[in-house]
């Protein structure tokens, strides 16, 4: 049976006249990277805000678990549960990297020594030791990120909310930000991360929810959101023009490419799908060259999500 770290049900926000949040359903397995995708404005930090109890949904909201704890009812054991990195570092650049953890060692109300014990360790893990007796103001932005996670981990949280946790940084940072994403669900954590870098929910998340003006438009695995765009195709190349007049007689609705001897069938990229096309070759006793399988990414995903590119949203997609 699969447990769920967060879990909610018709979830509402609104400031005034403006509608954050219209009933969005969230259900995030224990163990797992859940990333939310969405324009600015579509409500993916109030949501994080929500859940993470720094904010309170509207009356009419549905039932919100965190953790197993009902977020209204015991919001304290929901914060015991949780850590949280937002957008903004809150690393404290007078003080060094060590003071900046120790600080966070009391405030969970560690003891002295397991503390120093927990600062250390974390310092260690996140390679920053030999930082640790110098002012946080000194550190790179990826150094100060990865000091604000490890401040976040201090109290060892089993669900961790990263919103936005690799914006403004290098791409060699960003990819050292991601292997420890990685290790800490490794080690049995769940990830609930927002990001704006598409890439970044491509190689790390388990699931992907997509966000348009308060609403979920579409969620499933990357693969399978990339599926729901239009421009996937199978391309065949061959080497002599006999085969590849062959194949287009044998293929159905080809874009030819004479002078480069291409076949371009449309496709989704499914086994099933790849094997129907084989099928047909083999039956007309052709074999091409090379064979590549092209799908649409997650950016074609997005901008057809959230009404980019002249492509309507659906009012919501579900792939289970």
């Amino acid at each position: 049976m699969t447990h769920l770290a967060i879990a909610a049900n018709g979830l509402r926000k609104s400031y005034g006249d403006k509608v954050v949040l219209d009933g969005v359903d969230l259900a995030v397995p224990e163990g797992t990277i859940f990333s939310l995708l969405g324009p600015n404005g579509a409500g993916k930090t109030t949501a994080v805000k929500i859940l993470s109890t720094l904010v309170s949904p509207d009356p009419g909201s549905g039932a919100l678990r965190v953790g197993g704890h009902d977020l209204a009812a015991d919001p304290q054991a929901v914060r015991a549960a949780i850590g949280v990195t937002g957008q903004f570092s809150a690393v404290d650049g007078l003080i060094t990297g060590e003071e900046n953890m120790l600080l966070m060692a009391d405030l969970h109300h560690l003891s002295r020594s397991e503390g120093r014990g927990t600062a250390a360790e974390l310092l260690e893990r996140f390679d920053l030791t030999d930082a640790a007796k110098k002012p946080a103001s000194t550190y790179s932005g990826g150094m100060k990120r990865r000091l604000d996670l490890a401040m976040t981990l201090v109290g060892n949280p089993r669900i961790i909310f990263l919103d936005e946790p690799t914006t403004g940084l290098d791409p060699r940072s960003r990819h050292n930000m991601w292997q420890i994403i990685r290790e800490l669900v490794a080690d049995g954590a769940t990830v609930f991360l927002t990001t704006q870098y598409l890439e970044e929910a491509d190689q790390l998340a388990d699931r992907i929810a997509v966000l348009d003006d308060g609403k979920i438009v579409a969620e499933g695995t990357a693969g399978e959101l990339k599926r729901l765009v239009p421009g996937g195709h199978v391309q065949l190349r061959f080497e002599d023009p006999g085969a590849y007049e062959r194949a287009a007689a044998a293929l159905r609705e080809t874009v030819r490419d004479d002078q480069a001897l291409t076949l371009q069938i449309p496709s989704d990229g499914t086994q099933r799908d790849l094997r129907a096309i084989l099928d047909r070759l083999d039956a007309a006793d052709v074999h091409a060259d090379t064979l590549t399988v092209h799908t649409p990414d997650l950016d074609d995903v997005f901008f057809a999500l959230t009404g980019g590119a002249g492509v309507t949203a659906p009012t919501k997609e579900v792939v289970r």
